[in-house]
């Protein structure tokens, strides 16, 4: 539900301007908004100090905490951090450009330098030559010696000549000495491996700081929101005002908070216009709130005049994605992780992540089973009771495969046509007494209408209403839809507008229902790509006893690169489905920006109903 907001304005002395701020703080209640947008921002230098501390936090977060906790401030050692992985990344970049010079050098082997100038102050002086390999044999002097074979069958040679210059035959060029040997570039790499340990060591210990760091953190953030709420005002010598979003329940109380705080001030509270645009606050039901994991990781929140669409989600997504990934044997190990985990889940991500994936383990076992289908193994792949067992649960499952497709298909159409209807429901409910609910209606009966003509095409002999039938919810749909879209008092005018803003969709309507055979497809490519892998698996485990450890690790990671490759269908395709041809058909555009209090804490507690 998308909580009622009003427009508050609160106007204070000009001396009471910081008690008044403080208390809006402490109340957490009204989402200020700027009267200069540009002039309300954090000062430049508190900025500066929480990306750094944002970055110090992000480094630490990925580090356990070893050894002793350092004596430092939480500012010093936020510095520290920083400091720290900038060396490293100074140091790692010489490193590679040292491994790089190494590998070039690899013609010089590990001669070094000063055995060169050694040999050459004792009187021996070596030069070195780049040859082709059939020229090397024609170069006249003292003592010749192969180092090394070069590309474009050239070589390296060393020459050592005392008594002479070397007589060289045409095209043989020589190799200048390098700046530094192989032994130098190694010896300064080893340092740097010393100064990245001692590094990582620091780095654990920083860790411990952490919590100081984000205490820090919050502390320097309530500092710029103090900033940025009191530039967000007006002011003058006498008065100070502010303006914002409230709830509307919250309204009645807010002069009596004020003025229980010892404050005079003039509080006005009145309905948004039709041009405002107030932030969106959703009071989920218990039921619904996992859902919202989803939409904080997505950042989608829906407008202010839109509707409220999370029960809808957090009845089809769950849905959705077990028909994706379709393997009751996926679903356990998501119910079992998740039960595991979720202690640990909720911390990190939050109560809701950890509550949607258990809703997703539990509905994906339970796809799974009524499928027959766990880890890629159905009631045909086995002998017994087993089979039997599988076969009763699996209902959907049919020895012939074809039979078992189309009946996912039925199922992924249906499970389509009623995901759009229940959006146009929804939006004609939000209409109420509105003339245009009828069109909505309308848009529902039209696709009923369309299921008809999908299911013609792919099952033409086993219709489930007739073409007669279909051809009339598809006209009365039609009919409605384009009478009473836009209502006028001009009828023409009405039907006009109507049919012009109504063929569009009514053809992508075709689409729109289509579109919801991916859950077949996709859900099938799982089961054949866990089936394949499970064939080669088998192959390689009949070779022999001791290639069933071979066998094990092709069928680990053949199911985890399938489940990750479920996941990303759930948010390519499930998702979609949700976000776009739901959203669609319902009216929303998710054009809105969530209701964010000023507040000393800047979590919202949404409650319950």
């Amino acid at each position: 539900m998308i909580v009622k907001m009003s427009k508050v304005y609160v106007v204070s002395c000009a001396a009471d301007k910081q008690a008044l701020l403080d208390k809006l703080a402490d109340l957490g209640a009204v989402h200020l908004t700027p009267v200069d947008p540009a002039a309300a921002v954090a000062a430049e230098k508190t900025v500066t100090a929480l990306d750094s501390l944002d970055r110090a936090i992000q480094i630490l977060g990925e580090i356990e905490p070893v050894g002793a906790k350092p004596e430092l401030t939480a500012d010093d050692a936020a510095e520290e951090t920083l400091e720290i992985q900038r060396r490293s990344a100074e140091r790692n970049s010489r490193l590679s450009s040292l491994q790089r010079q190494y590998d070039q050098m690899e013609a010089w082997g590990d001669v070094t330098l000063q055995q060169l100038s050694d040999l050459r102050n004792a009187g021996v002086t070596i030069e070195f030559f780049d040859a082709a390999t059939e020229d090397v044999a024609k170069i006249a002097c003292g003592c010749i010696q192969t180092v090394s074979e070069l590309s474009d069958g050239r070589a390296m040679v060393s020459v050592v000549n005392r008594d002479a210059e070397a007589e060289l035959p045409e095209g043989v060029s020589e190799i200048e000495l390098p700046a530094r040997d192989r032994p130098a570039l190694k010896a300064e790499a080893a340092e740097i491996d010393s100064a990245l340990a001692e590094d990582a060591t620091r780095m654990a210990q920083l860790a411990h700081c952490l919590g100081e760091i984000r205490k820090s953190r919050s502390g320097l953030q309530d500092h710029a929101d103090m900033t940025i709420a009191e530039r967000s005002g007006i002011s003058n010598d006498n008065m100070f005002a502010i303006q914002g979003w409230i709830p509307t329940e919250q309204t009645e109380t807010l002069s009596d908070d004020l003025e229980s705080a010892g404050l005079q001030t003039a509080v006005q509270a009145s309905d948004p216009e039709e041009d405002d645009t107030p932030p969106t606050l959703v009071r989920y039901p218990r039921w619904v709130k996992p859902i919202n994991a989803l939409f904080d990781i997505l950042g989608t929140t829906p407008g202010y005049k839109e509707m409220d669409l999370s029960p809808f989600f957090m009845i089809a997504l769950p849905i959705f994605a077990a028909m994706l990934i379709g393997d009751a044997g996926y679903g356990l190990l998501f119910t079992i992780i998740g039960l595991l985990s979720y202690k640990k889940i909720s911390l990190k991500a939050g109560a809701p992540a950890a509550q949607l994936l258990l809703v997703f383990g539990v509905v994906m076992l339970a796809w799974g089973m009524i499928s027959g289908n766990y880890f890629g193994i159905t009631p045909d792949k086995v002998s017994g009771s087993a089979s039997q067992i599988m076969a009763t649960i699996g209902f959907l499952w049919r020895s012939d495969a074809e039979a078992s497709r189309n009946i996912i298909i039925k199922i992924s159409f249906v499970f389509g046509t009623i995901h759009l209807v229940l959006a146009h429901l929804r939006a004609a409910l939000a209409l109420g007494k509105d003339v245009r609910t009828l069109a909505e209606l309308g848009w529902a009966v039209f696709l009923t209408g369309m299921l008809g003509i999908v299911w013609f095409l792919f099952f033409p002999k086993e219709l489930w209403m007739s073409m007669s039938v279909t051809g009339a919810m598809l006209a009365v749909g039609a009919l409605l839809v384009v009478c009473f879209s836009f209502p006028s008092k001009n009828p023409a005018k009405a039907v006009a507008l109507g049919m012009a803003s109504s063929i569009m969709p009514m053809i992508s309507a075709f689409s729109d229902t289509m579109s919801y055979i991916r859950l077949m497809a996709v859900g099938l490519a799982s089961y054949y790509i866990a089936l394949a892998f499970n064939n080669l698996a088998m192959d390689v485990a009949s070779g022999g006893w001791y290639m069933w450890i071979p066998a094990a690790i092709i069928l680990v990671l053949a199911h985890t690169l399938n489940i990750i490759l479920g996941l990303i269908a759930v948010f390519a395709h499930g998702v979609r489905l949700n976000m776009l041809e739901f959203s669609s058909n319902a009216g929303v555009q998710w054009a809105g920006y969530p209701y964010a209090p000023f507040a000393k804490t800047r979590t919202v507690d949404v409650g319950e109903y």
